[in-house]
């Protein structure tokens, strides 16, 4: 089985909101690009927090809008092997060192997790690294987390409250 890797950070020094997602799916993967599936909901729920229409904007212009609102991008998992894209299929995976990251960051306010695999492994690895943090569990943007998109919303649009000065 092949072994499948997340993507670097998009984070700077200005970041406020990390938002954690498990691994990229297949689809993301071969796109080199988080959130790729054009079925998954990450854009839409995250536009009105980033005060932007996402998905109107091509990839780059996406990761600048995101940086701009102060709103970073990881996976918890740094690879793993996985037949095809679901978190329930994770094995053997390696986490990346998200409490490392979040000491760089300086501005840092909340970490968010982008479904319960996401949630799963990054607040017990927060918690176990001892660091003081806002840890929030959002519900999946994945179209295969069927609550519908306005239960999504409530909970996602949250997170602007970490944004503001």
């Amino acid at each position: 089985m092949t072994l499948k890797r997340s993507f670097p950070p998009v984070v700077d020094a200005n970041t406020r909101l990390l938002i954690c997602g498990s691994l990229p799916g297949d689809r993301s993967l071969a796109a080199r690009r988080y959130y790729a599936h054009p079925q998954n909901q990450f854009w839409r729920l995250l536009s009105p927090v980033a005060g932007v229409d996402l998905p109107a904007l091509d990839y780059d212009e996406r990761l600048a809008a995101l940086l701009a609102a102060r709103i970073g991008l990881w996976d918890v998992v740094a690879h793993a092997t996985r037949p095809g894209s679901s978190d329930a299929a994770i094995r053997d995976h390696a986490a990346n060192d998200l409490p490392a990251l979040a000491a760089t960051l300086p501005d840092l306010r909340a970490i968010a997790f982008n479904g319960g695999t996401a949630a799963k492994i990054g607040m017990r690895q927060i918690r176990s690294a001892g660091a003081e943090m806002v840890l929030i569990a959002l519900p999946s943007s994945s179209p295969l987390y069927t609550i519908g998109i306005g239960m999504k919303q409530s909970a996602w649009s949250a997170l602007t409250d970490f944004l503001r000065e």
